[in-house]
C-alpha cells in the first residue's frame, strides 16, 4: 500500500509519514492530502491556548485520558517554539503526555512554529486533515502562547479553549492579545492558587458584558491541572459547544470560512514561490540589475501574478 493508503487504514506510520512530507513541504504530499480529503470532516478539532505556563498540556494530557476511556482515538498536534538550532520543535508538550505513547489510539506530534507569524507550524492544518482521515474522532491542537499565534487556531479549530492562570493581569493580557474574541470557552487553570476565583469573575463579567446577545456564551471553568479536578466540566462544555454549533450550522459556516483562508493561503504561497523564482532565475531578476530608480515594484508584481514574466514589448 502507499502512504495515502496506509493512512486511511489508520496506520499509524503511515500518518507520521504523511506529516512528515507535509512538514516537509515534500511535493508529494499534495497528492496525499487530496486523496484524503474526501474521508476528513468528521473529528471535532480542539484547540488549546494561553499565555506561556498557564497548564495547557497538562490540561491536554486529562482530556486525553478522558477521551480514551470513552472509546475516543485522539490525535494531538503540539506546536512548539522553534529551536533556534535545529529549527525542530522542542518536545516539552510530548513529555507532559508522556504516559498516552504507548496507546495506539493516541497519537501525538509536536510541531516547531518555525518563526511562523501565526504561531501555528504552516503545516499544522494539513497535519489535522490527515489525523482526521487517519480515523481519529478527537484532535487537539496546542499553540505557543506567544504573539499572533492565538488567533490562528481560530481558523483550524472547531472549538477553541483559552487558558488563563490567576498570576496578576492574567485576564487583562487575554484581553490586550486580541484572543479574548476567538474563545468558545474559558479556563482558569491553577484554581487552587489564590486569586482564582478573582479571575473567573473578571472573565465572566467580560463575557456578559460582550457577548450576552449571542447563542453561545463562553463558559468559565476553573481548573487544577495536576489534579484533574475540574476536567470533566471542562469537557462537557466542549461537548456542548460542539453540539451547540452543529445543530445551529454555526461549524459548516466556520468550515467554510476555513476553506476559503486555506485556498487564500495556498494562492498566497504559491504566487510568492513564483515571484521568488523570477526575481532570482527569471529574466525579471536582471531587471533588477540596472538603475533602481526606474523599477515599478507594482509593474513587476502584475507581471508576475499575470503570468506575463518576459520582458514587455516595447
Amino acid at each position: 500500500m502507499d502512504i495515502a493508503e496506509r493512512l486511511l487504514a489508520g496506520d499509524v506510520r503511515g500518518l507520521a509519514r504523511a506529516i512528515r512530507l507535509v512538514e516537509d513541504r515534500d511535493p508529494a504530499a499534495e497528492a496525499i492530502l487530496r486523496q484524503v480529503r474526501g474521508r476528513a470532516g468528521m473529528a471535532h478539532v480542539v484547540g488549546i491556548t494561553g499565555p506561556p505556563g498557564s497548564g495547557k498540556s497538562t490540561i491536554c494530557d486529562h482530556l486525553i485520558a478522558r477521551w480514551r476511556s470513552a472509546g475516543h482515538r485522539v490525535g494531538v498536534i503540539a506546536v512548539d517554539p522553534s529551536s533556534p538550532f535545529s529549527g525542530g520543535a522542542i518536545l516539552g508538550d510530548r513529555v507532559r503526555m508522556q504516559r498516552h505513547t504507548g496507546d495506539d489510539g493516541v497519537y501525538i506530534r509536536s510541531m516547531a512554529a518555525r518563526g511562523h507569524l501565526g504561531g501555528l507550524a504552516g503545516a499544522a492544518r494539513e497535519a489535522v486533515r490527515l489525523i482526521d482521515a487517519s480515523g481519529r474522532d478527537r484532535c487537539l491542537l496546542e499553540t505557543v502562547g506567544v504573539g499572533q499565534s492565538e488567533l490562528e487556531v481560530m481558523q483550524t479549530a472547531d472549538t477553541t479553549v483559552v487558558v488563563a492562570t490567576p498570576i496578576t493581569g492574567d485576564s487583562v493580557q487575554i484581553i490586550k492579545a486580541g484572543i479574548f474574541e476567538i474563545a468558545d470557552v474559558f479556563v482558569v487553570n491553577k484554581a487552587d492558587v489564590p486569586g482564582a476565583s478573582k479571575v473567573a469573575r473578571e472573565l465572566r463579567d467580560l463575557v456578559r458584558q460582550t457577548k450576552g446577545m449571542t447563542t453561545w456564551q463562553p463558559p468559565v471553568i476553573q481548573t487544577v491541572g495536576t489534579t484533574g479536578e475540574g476536567v470533566d466540566d471542562l469537557l462537557d462544555a466542549v461537548e456542548r459547544h460542539h453540539a451547540a454549533i452543529t445543530e445551529s450550522g454555526e461549524l459548516e459556516q466556520r468550515r467554510r470560512r476555513r476553506l476559503r483562508a486555506e485556498i487564500e493561503a495556498i494562492v498566497v504561497e504559491r504566487a510568492a514561490e513564483r515571484a521568488r523564482r523570477e526575481l532570482r532565475d527569471g529574466t525579471m531578476g536582471s531587471e533588477l540589475s540596472g538603475d533602481l530608480r526606474g523599477v515599478d515594484p507594482y509593474g513587476l508584481a502584475d507581471r508576475i501574478l499575470n503570468g506575463h514574466t518576459g520582458r514587455q514589448d516595447p
